[in-house]
């Protein structure tokens, strides 16, 4: 694992594997699934997302391109397994009202954290909830915290993908804007331009090659990953790269909205949180787990096919840090 150290607050980190030189706790079979959660009737459909090498970033005469998007670099990534759909309210609010904490997935378990340890969100300030749709006006802190809960429950490592990880799972092995025709960028994609400026309920269009359903509009999505202009211009030949630092903003995320037009869905495109996000916050300090101005914003989860050691654990799942 190397460490890049820059400015004192940014840290690249580019893990030779995420996990070469881990320990493999666990040898799975890499296929797709279904995640039961004990004591629920729902499951998460996770599909299994096999690692390479692939193009981060997209080419100066690509349309709609902004400058953060290169220049483009090849990286390499391990294999994977990402949820089908973005997280629902259904899903979400398992964790948000822990009736079940004390049922727990039976069977091998890698992860063996207490779920009680785990911190609680507090309501939100509107609850958006409608069946099948997806989670919205979360932080990244929240939905870390869900993956953190997710993988005491199951025994199995939940967490954020990165952005290097989103991207290839978006792009499907094609080196184009979109892995599919421009004009039919409405068979997988909600936007501005038909979405009525509103949410829509998860998987109603066309999956990508992987099985991903929504993964271009509906709700933006939360990548691990800390936001930096820069970011592409250091990462040449990186093995699962990751950029985390100790700022709350910006971080990225991907995938466009229902609100944005079309250019902003493009696998390569890149958005980031801001301060504005939260504007409207009456807290002192400010809310870890609600935005009250970005109801754009929701995520979906993936699971590394090798579990990284527990001492990493934390690193993925975040920490809180106050906004006064």
């Amino acid at each position: 694992m190397r460490f890049l150290l820059r400015t004192g607050l940014i840290l690249i980190c580019c893990f030779s594997s995420l996990f070469i030189g881990a320990k493999q706790l666990v040898q799975n079979q890499f296929s797709k699934y279904e995640q039961k959660i004990a004591g629920a009737e729902l499951v998460i459909p996770m599909v299994p997302i096999t690692g390479g090498q692939f193009k981060l970033g997209s080419p100066a005469n690509e349309v709609g391109r902004n400058e953060d998007e290169g220049p483009v670099h090849q990286v390499e990534l391990g294999d994977f397994w990402m949820s089908s759909h973005e997280i629902t309210w259904d899903l979400f609010e398992l964790f948000l009202y822990r009736e079940f904490d004390q049922e727990l997935s039976e069977g091998t378990r890698e992860v063996d954290i207490q779920i009680d340890a785990v911190s609680g969100a507090t309501m939100p300030y509107v609850n958006f909830n409608k069946p099948g749709y997806p989670l919205i006006n979360v932080t990244q802190y929240a939905a870390a915290t869900f993956c953190k809960w997710l993988s005491a429950k199951t025994g199995h490592f939940y967490r954020l993908p990165t952005e290097a990880e989103w991207e290839y799972a978006a792009r499907t092995n094609s080196e184009k804007a979109f892995p599919f025709d421009s004009n039919a960028i409405d068979d997988f994609a909600w936007y501005k331009g038909n979405s009525g400026e509103s949410l829509q309920k998860g998987g109603l269009k066309k999956p990508n090659a992987w099985g991903l359903y929504d993964m271009y509009g509906n709700a933006s999505e939360w990548v691990l990953d800390s936001y930096s202009a820069d970011y592409y211009k250091e990462i040449e030949g990186a093995k699962n790269p990751v950029l985390i630092t100790d700022q709350l903003y910006p971080r990225v995320v991907k995938g466009g909205s229902y609100k944005d037009e079309i250019n902003k869905l493009r696998p390569a495109a890149r958005d980031f949180s801001d301060k504005s996000w939260k504007k409207r916050d009456p807290q002192i300090p400010k809310s870890l787990w609600w935005l009250t101005d970005a109801t754009h914003v929701g995520f979906r989860i993936v699971r590394p096919k090798i579990t990284p050691p527990k001492s990493e654990w934390e690193k993925y799942w975040g920490k809180p840090i106050k906004e006064y």
